[in-house]
């Protein structure tokens, strides 16, 4: 057989198990393998920063349930993608990392590059290796795609020196057995007696309360959830990252009640996601110190090491162990169970509504963020996937623009990571060509990655962006902040020069058109981009995530 070098064998690998998209930016070692990629018709797009190319990968993984894969070349090219393999890490997204190295065989000779990038790679992954056998590539590459997705997703790195790449061997040498093993999803079950505890707490339960995240959605659990919450007659509560695994306008959400619920819950079901900051740890004064807290989750650490006592913790898959709830709820939970509960509920929310639905009654000028989400609320598809990025946007952002379809929300998530609103974007473009993705950004966190813009443009990805344009990082009302000024920058004449269409408002009433402008031109396959001139002193009066007192010893 003809001999094949590592470059080839790895390119082969990723169309064997199943890769249709990569992203990364060109450079040695790894032009041969981005070559022999697109020989592989894998459609290869070419960001302008490597932490963008993390950034898509995480995106698109969480579209579509499957590993994304980016690729970077040696030292800071490999480097570069550590910020957003840390931000899937902290998000428990699949992403498989590759990264070029300089040469196993001359290493601590100080060669081009040459640095320690596994040792960087193992603190913020599932699992990190580095090829040093051609033979056992298809073997490295399938593990990675493997331990990406096994249990708790998160993102996993492979490392390829130089000489690695380069070698070759005869094709008949290189072991393919292990190349494209079906990807393994197990979905074990509850304890019985745990499943059973639960059923029986809920039955004794006035106010029980869901709280779901991420893990729904890895899961692929959205329509157990649905069905659950509605045979129960439970109201659920979601993280932003877990936003439309059942629909935000759901009868049993009541969004703005969320603090209300939390504290007045006396059994509280955290499903799927993790008891961190997000959720005030599941603990007082964020919940009521003496409730029930049931927990289901696939890791069994996240169990075993809550910051807050679980009474009934479940270890099993998400979708499994609804069902087993499902099964077990016949004659022992009916929904007339919690109706004084939900009637609370619904009638705490509809007096805040009448409070605060006054987002499209500001008609100031400079105009307020919260009359810009209620605009592109108004103006976007119920199934749109829409990407928030930045402070104050995302925490009005949060209060105000609801998502209707598991996974079609994407924001900072729980690492509070500010630039991952264009990568985002991109990503969730190529993932879902066919559905309307809005991106908004607050324009701080904009000029981080802002020159994914070009990406779009160059790899036909039509997406809208949306800028809430407050000459700054955030509010500050008393111009008292240091570094917190940018200018209000015409970036609607950058998305123009970079080959898109921009538009810029000033005035509330010229927003909604600029909008549905911008969505045709969206539609005819343009990049497009509104910049709204926004009051750089409206604070969003949200729950504070971050705390930088002294830690309680």
């Amino acid at each position: 057989m003809a001999e094949v070098t590592g470059s080839e064998i790895l390119a082969k690998c990723l169309k064997k198990e199943g890769t249709k998209d990569l992203f990364f930016i060109m450079g040695g070692p790894m032009q041969l393998v981005q070559t022999t990629c697109r020989t592989e018709e894998i459609h290869m797009i070419d960001v302008r920063h490597e932490q963008a190319a993390a950034l898509s990968a995480q995106a698109y993984a969480r579209l579509l349930q499957k590993p994304g894969v980016c690729m970077g070349a040696s030292g800071p090219g490999a480097i570069n993608l550590t910020t957003g393999i840390a931000n899937a890490f902290i998000d428990c997204a699949p992403i498989v990392a590759l990264g070029g190295s300089s040469a196993i065989g001359l290493y601590g000779r100080q060669t081009f590059q040459e640095i320690d990038q596994l040792s960087m790679m193992k603190p913020i992954t599932k699992w990190a290796d580095r090829v040093v056998n051609l033979k056992r590539i298809p073997e490295q590459v399938n593990n990675a795609f493997q331990k990406a997705m096994g249990g708790k997703p998160g993102p996993v790195y492979l490392d390829f020196p130089a000489d690695m790449l380069y070698e070759k061997i005869d094709e008949s040498q290189v072991d393919w057995r292990l190349s494209g093993r079906p990807l393994l999803r197990p979905r074990p079950l509850g304890e019985a007696a745990r499943v059973n505890e639960l059923i029986d707490a809920l039955a004794k339960a006035k106010q029980p309360l869901v709280v779901s995240g991420s893990g729904v959605i890895w899961s692929q659990a959205w329509k157990e959830m649905q069905t659950f919450v509605e045979k129960a007659g439970i109201p659920f509560y979601t993280t932003p990252q877990g936003r439309g695994v059942v629909p935000d306008d759901h009868p049993l959400s009541f969004l703005t009640m969320r603090s209300t619920a939390f504290k007045d819950a006396d059994l509280i079901l955290i499903l799927g996601t993790r008891m961190n900051y997000v959720i005030g740890h599941g603990s007082a004064p964020r919940f009521g110190g003496n409730a029930k807290i049931a927990r289901i989750d696939i890791d069994g650490d996240e169990l075993a090491t809550a910051p807050r006592q679980i009474d009934i913790p479940i270890q099993g898959d998400c979708k499994a162990v609804l069902q087993q709830l499902i099964e077990a709820m016949p004659k022992r939970i009916e929904p007339e169970n919690y109706a004084q509960w939900r009637r609370k509920l619904a009638e705490g929310e509809a007096s805040k509504k009448k409070e605060t639905e006054g987002g499209m009654a500001m008609n100031k000028t400079p105009i307020h963020p919260l009359r810009l989400c209620e605009e592109v609320k108004n103006f976007m598809k119920r199934d749109a996937i829409l990407v928030v990025d930045g402070q104050e946007i995302l925490n009005f952002g949060r209060q105000s623009m609801p998502t209707f379809a598991p996974a079609h929300r994407l924001n900072s998530g729980p690492f509070g990571m500010m630039g991952v609103g264009m990568p985002f974007a991109v990503g969730a473009k190529i993932a879902c060509p066919d559905k309307q993705v809005i991106c908004v950004h607050g324009d701080g966190s904009f000029g981080l990655n802002a020159m994914e813009l070009d990406t779009a443009v160059r790899h036909n990805a039509p997406l809208l962006v949306v800028i809430s344009l407050n000459g700054g990082w955030t509010a500050d009302p008393k111009k008292e902040k240091v570094g917190r000024n940018l200018g209000y920058t015409r970036y609607d004449k950058m998305a123009e020069a970079l080959g898109g269409y921009g538009e810029y408002v000033e005035k509330p009433e010229d927003i909604g058109p600029a909008l549905v402008r911008a969505q045709k031109k969206v539609d005819e396959g343009m990049v497009a981009l509104v910049n709204v001139k926004t009051d750089d002193t409206a604070r969003a009066g949200t729950v504070s995530f971050s705390s930088h007192a002294a830690a309680v010893t």
